[in-house]
């Protein structure tokens, strides 16, 4: 017999007290975006699918939900990421003049889990800047995107920073030479990813570039590995050295700042969805294997909707958190009664929520007070007093 009740595989929902708190963290995490000056924008979830995948890599296509509109029968897409419609929101339903700064939170869906166990429905928040092709704007969004974690309460949060500029120069170098067909483009790509170096070997042979490339993977630390880094790069392009020279500038501007948190370099780091084609970056947990947050620059990718701009920004998926993000809210019980009595109850009932404080009325007599409420209200000659309940 078939379970009316059960949900597809990866489709979670939430349940007090965990909704609430998702709830609370996303207006947290929204008010501190529109506190750093950035513009709230909710586009839709489902949109052409050529739109929500203009300028993308094979990743996002795999991981877009595709429906057919019955209305005009072309393909629609329910959105994975939502970088893209930032993109065409600042190119063509509010261009401006100079720097924008948008942010968002809304779900996206996945049609296949990114992760074994994780949600195929994540709620994701995000920054976006555009307009500015300077390091500050990079350096920006990534104090922002650690301060949306700090705000969820994760403490020394690992800060891990890369240069798609690197590998795409590299990458270049290799066509050139001969080295890599174009055809195995995406399988390099998806070998420096997952840090391969026998497979980068096997596909690239033995010239001295495809040593390097194999070697990225392993060249990773402090700020100190700038060093080794040009050193390895000695014999490349102008591209790959210039891209190390910025990202090199940017560890630098970061830690110049008042953010206390601990610093990798990594330019094999090519997490994202294939737009990226400058600094990229991620947070980590520091006891936790996946990333937080992540996000990079995506110079140019709004030419395709007719308005191509520098942007950088960053996502954050905001159920990944919640288990750390906030307190579980005062919640204050009133007992059930009648006549003039309940009259002085609704007041004072009134009162504490106007006063932000949640408050529950009992329905019956047998409505009782349990370890679920912060606080109980009673009836002291004719006045109700708020009682808390130790916790």
């Amino acid at each position: 017999m078939r379970s009316h009740w059960r949900l597809p595989r990866g489709v979670d929902e939430l349940l007090p007290p965990n909704a609430w708190e998702l709830e609370v963290l996303r207006r947290r995490v929204i008010d501190l975006f529109v506190a750093w000056g950035f513009d709230y924008i909710d586009p839709p979830l489902i949109e052409y699918l050529d739109s929500l995948l203009i300028g993308s890599g094979s990743d996002l296509d795999l991981q877009t939900l595709k429906v057919v509109d019955q209305v005009s029968g072309r393909q629609l897409g329910v959105r994975a990421d939502m970088t893209s419609q930032a993109v065409r929101v600042d190119a063509h339903s509010r261009p401006v003049v100079g720097v924008q700064r948008l942010c968002y939170a809304g779900p996206v869906v996945y049609a296949n889990p990114q992760i074994s166990y994780a949600s195929r429905i994540p709620l994701k928040a995000g920054a976006e800047i555009f307009g500015c092709d300077g390091l500050t704007a990079d350096a920006e969004i990534i104090q922002l995107m650690l301060n949306v974690v700090v705000q969820a309460g994760i403490s020394k949060p690992v800060l891990l920073l890369g240069d798609m500029g690197v590998y795409r120069a590299l990458e270049a170098e290799l066509l050139a030479a001969g080295d890599l067909r174009p055809e195995d483009r995406e399988a390099l790509f998806q070998c420096v990813q997952r840090k391969s170096e026998a497979d980068i070997k096997a596909l690239l042979g033995q010239s001295h570039l495809s040593s390097v490339v194999a070697t990225l993977p392993n060249m990773l630390g402090d700020q100190g590995v700038f060093d080794e880094l040009k050193s390895l790069l000695a014999g490349a392009s102008s591209l790959a050295l210039g891209a190390i020279d910025r990202l090199q500038s940017l560890a630098l501007s970061l830690t110049q700042g008042e953010t206390d948190v601990a610093m990798r370099i990594d330019v094999s780091e090519l997490s994202g969805y294939g737009y990226h084609n400058g600094p990229v970056f991620a947070v980590y947990h520091p006891t936790h294997g996946q990333a937080l947050a992540q996000g990079g620059r995506y110079d140019g990718i709004g030419s395709l909707f007719g308005r191509g701009r520098a942007a950088t920004g960053f996502d954050i998926d905001l159920k990944r958190l919640i288990t750390e993000a906030v307190q579980s809210r005062a919640l204050v019980f009133a007992p059930f009664c009648e006549g003039d009595e309940k009259k002085s109850l609704m007041r004072k009932v009134a009162e504490l929520r106007n006063s932000g404080l949640a408050v529950r009325v009992a329905l019956n007599a047998a409505d009782a007070l349990d370890d679920q409420f912060t606080a109980y209200l009673t009836n002291a000659s004719g006045q109700w007093q708020l009682v808390e309940l130790p916790q």
